[in-house]
């Protein structure tokens, strides 16, 4: 016969092995005292050794890392320590995936933001030897193409990802999808081939215009379209669409009045990230719209300066005076930039302001 034994009223049981060190925790400031003793130790030795600035931080991160991580294991224990040298890696990936775009915004701003003034935005080259000048034609050329590619693209991207979920069946289907992704991966210059070629055969030889950069910069957004907006229509519940048709609505009204609307913020996320991907090509835009240094706003008629072409031309051309025209590339490229930063904007505002209402 088993005999149980209690514990005496006021007494705590006896802590199990490896649990008074498994209770033990680091201070919080341990992380950012380690930290500060790596750093202050990698720059004493880039001091001494002249190591270069990216290889020290480097160095400085793993020396924290295996601090951190030893200091843990010796306090805390095996699983503790794990769970932060799992952290520290993906903090330091994260920060290496930073670290590219972090130095590029900074460049581009150090470079650039000294050339933004009045006639940086209120001029073009014409007429221009020296010093002066402004982009104020490819800034403009820029959004008018970069607004017909948008004309041209969403219309067919969103009714082409409309046919798709709701319609497409069979091997129409496939086919389009198979299309749709081959257009993915076509080469930008080789849409601007096309449409040279294009507009050669409509207009004669040697034809340059803003209409045909349209075209070409469509052949390349329009499958984003299609993917991003097929994407959001796929992620609406039938039961959405079931109801409807319960209440006898036909399916068309159901696409615009009930699909649409409930995927409206994920299918603008995806035109915005679709124009971005498209408003900075340059190739196809150099062997379309060509270059020019004056203003042109026709989109049939002339070539069209845009602010990559303006880009490329100012420092595979920079003349007599290099200095002053590369440092309007680094201006149009900032204004690039601040294009693409404004798109993102106004798409998650728009995301915001077109997602569906759900009541209390």
């Amino acid at each position: 016969m088993s005999q149980l034994t209690s514990t005496p009223p006021g007494t705590r049981p006896s802590p199990l092995p490896g649990s008074v060190r498994a209770a033990r925790r680091l201070p919080r400031w341990t992380t950012a005292a380690v930290l500060a003793g790596a750093l202050a130790v990698v720059l004493l030795l880039g001091a001494l050794t002249h190591l270069l600035l990216a290889v020290s931080v480097l160095l400085g991160a793993v020396l924290a890392t295996v601090a951190l991580y030893a200091l843990s294991r010796a306090v805390e224990g095996r699983r503790a320590a794990t769970d932060r040298l799992v952290t520290c890696a993906v903090v330091g990936a994260f920060g290496l995936a930073m670290l590219p775009l972090v130095s590029l915004v900074y460049e581009v701003v150090s470079r650039g933001i000294a050339r933004l003034d009045s006639e940086f935005f209120s001029s073009s080259m014409v007429g221009i030897v020296g010093e002066g000048g402004g982009a104020y034609h490819a800034i403009f050329g820029t959004l008018i193409i970069t607004g017909l590619t948008a004309l041209i693209s969403v219309p067919i991207g969103l009714l082409t990802a409309i046919y798709l979920v709701e319609y497409g069946t069979g091997r129409l289907k496939r086919a389009i999808t198979f299309l749709v992704d081959v257009m993915t991966g076509i080469p930008s210059i080789v849409a601007g081939l096309f449409a040279y070629a294009l507009f050669s055969i409509l207009f004669g030889p040697g034809t340059q215009m803003g209409l045909g950069g349209g075209v070409a910069l469509s052949l390349l957004m329009i499958p984003i379209v299609v993917r991003s907006a097929e994407e959001m229509l796929k992620l609406v519940p039938d039961d959405l669409r079931e109801a409807s048709y319960a209440l006898g609505v036909p399916k068309w009204r159901t696409i615009v009045k009930v699909v649409l609307p409930t995927a409206m913020a994920g299918i603008i996320t995806g035109v915005t990230l679709a124009i971005a991907r498209v408003i900075g090509e340059t190739a196809p835009l150099l062997i379309i719209c060509g270059s020019t240094d004056s203003v042109n706003f026709d989109l049939f008629h002339g070539q069209m300066a845009s602010l990559p072409v303006f880009i490329y031309g100012s420092y595979t051309q920079p003349g007599s005076n290099p200095e002053v025209l590369k440092g309007m590339a680094w201006g149009a490229a900032l204004i690039l930039i601040i294009i693409v930063m404004a798109l993102n904007l106004v798409a998650r505002l728009a995301g915001k302001a077109f997602a569906p209402k759900r009541g209390r």
